[in-house]
């Protein structure tokens, strides 16, 4: 009870607590429209979605699908493990959700969606190796003490059953057609950059193909949309797994969109990610995303724990 003579501090409103959770995500937003002004009130859903929580004063749920796992191609990345880059990611994401705590005390916490099983056939990488990486992941998580994050992966959907078909169930019950997906990739911008994006990652990061260029961007083009396929799926998938959620992005999205992109860390292409790339710490302290084939003419490779963890330049 306060002291006789005043007054309790009043609580703030539900819209003021949701934009303050709001302008904590703005600075680190992945943007697909980067010119266009990004106030608060650019962001409804997201409001409406932080408004569920806050009016009900529950702990935010945020669910970001991403943390797949390592690229196949060795001129990316180190190895098949989660190194340096993933350790920083999940660093700022857990600093995010304590910062939340800050400005809305219930606080959050963050579901890191490890989405490599639904596509791993269609990108060329073994499930064994999938599973290593999400493993590792939960293990970063606890060694670290990121007491605000967790992972979930199709092991928590569909248990021990074989991995092809544990894709093939939640194809036939969540992608859309390709037909679909075509007529929206002629329709809209942000649909072609992300069929352009994939078929990219995956020209780059397909190794030992035989056969010529073209016929490699032709295979790339056609394996695109079914990573498409795959990724929708496993969205609506985790919306009905986790339907109170602020659905978070590693793809850049549009003010207005269903999902906020979220930036992990500093890099000059807004598609690249920690599992691409490798992080190169710089004489100023500035960690930065760069392929490994050119982060290793910069530097010398470092090990933590008897692994290769990210590159040094002096």
């Amino acid at each position: 009870m306060p002291p006789v003579g005043t007054r309790p501090s009043p609580r703030p409103s539900v819209e003021h607590t949701c934009a303050a959770i709001l302008e904590l995500l703005l600075p680190y937003r992945r943007a697909a429209d980067p010119d266009a002004p990004a106030p608060v009130s650019a962001f409804p859903i997201q409001l409406r979605q932080l408004a569920g929580f806050v009016a009900a004063g529950d702990q935010i749920v945020f669910t970001l699908p991403g943390f797949p796992c390592k690229s196949p191609s060795p001129a990316k990345v180190l190895g098949h493990l989660p190194d340096e880059g993933e350790r920083l990611s999940l660093t700022f994401l857990n600093e995010l959700c304590a910062a939340v705590h800050q400005v809305y005390p219930p606080g959050a916490r963050m579901v890191i969606c490890s989405d490599g099983h639904i596509f791993g056939d269609l990108i060329r990488v073994p499930d064994h190796h999938i599973d290593a990486y999400s493993d590792e992941l939960a293990a970063m998580i606890d060694r670290e003490h990121l007491r605000h994050l967790s992972v979930f992966d199709l092991r928590d959907v569909l248990g021990d059953l074989p991995y092809d078909e544990k894709r093939a169930r939640v194809h036939a019950q969540y992608a859309p057609t390709v037909e679909e997906l075509r007529a929206e990739v002629k329709a809209d911008d942000a649909a072609l950059a992300l069929y352009l994006g994939i078929t990219r990652f995956l020209t780059d990061d397909t190794v030992d193909f035989e056969g010529t260029r073209s016929a490699l961007q032709r295979e790339c083009r056609q394996r695109a949309y079914g990573v498409i396929q795959r990724s929708r799926a496993w969205g609506d998938l985790i919306a009905e797994r986790h339907p109170r959620s602020v659905r978070l992005s590693i793809h850049p999205q549009r003010r207005g969109a269903a999902k906020f992109g979220i930036r992990l860390l500093d890099t000059k292409d807004a598609w690249t990610t920690p599992w691409h790339s490798v992080v190169v710490h710089r004489p100023d302290g500035v960690w930065e995303l760069m392929r490994r084939s050119e982060a290793e003419r910069l530097g010398r490779t470092v090990l933590r724990d008897g692994r290769p963890s990210h590159v040094e330049t002096s």
